[in-house]
């Protein structure tokens, strides 16, 4: 009769990667198959929890880069998530021991700190290397354009 909750759990789990779409339960879905099978033939509670957590992490560690690369390929970004790449010009120097900096880019002002503590003088343009909170990561442009901002 035991062996009947590996199938009630694996259920919740796949329902619960139905509505999520997370790729985050399937892999324990899984498991859960897994220690049914092993509980058809016979395994104890022990080695039913050994093999749903070794099918568990298995399947998670070899096949889930590989799913979410497959995916997740289409995704568009948005948001913040899209300014990486773009180039931005420095309204207010940056400096990271001094916690100041800001950049506009897109007809918006952010606070921006850059790539290896490096010192960004105001009207430099940067290119946006990566997001970290509410900050822009950011790194010198090998062309400066005075205060011209390129968001394509």
């Amino acid at each position: 009769m035991e062996g009947y909750y590996w199938l009630i759990i694996m259920a919740i789990l796949i329902l619960f990667e139905i509505i999520t779409l997370g790729l985050s339960t399937i892999w324990f879905a899984f498991g859960a198959l897994a220690a049914f099978v092993a509980s058809l033939f016979g395994a104890n509670l022990v080695i039913q929890l050994i093999v749903f957590f070794a099918v568990s992490l298995i399947t998670l560690f070899f096949t889930r880069p590989i799913a979410l690369k497959y995916f997740n390929k289409d995704r568009i970004k948005t948001n913040a998530e899209s300014l990486i790449g773009l180039k931005a010009v420095v309204t207010e120097q940056i400096d990271n021991l001094g916690a100041s900096g800001y950049v506009s880019v897109g007809g918006q002002e952010w606070m921006a700190r850059s790539v290896g503590d490096v010192l960004i003088d105001e009207g430099r343009t940067v290119i946006i290397d990566g997001i970290s909170g509410a900050k822009l990561i950011v790194k010198p442009s090998d062309v400066d354009c005075e205060k011209e901002e390129n968001n394509g």
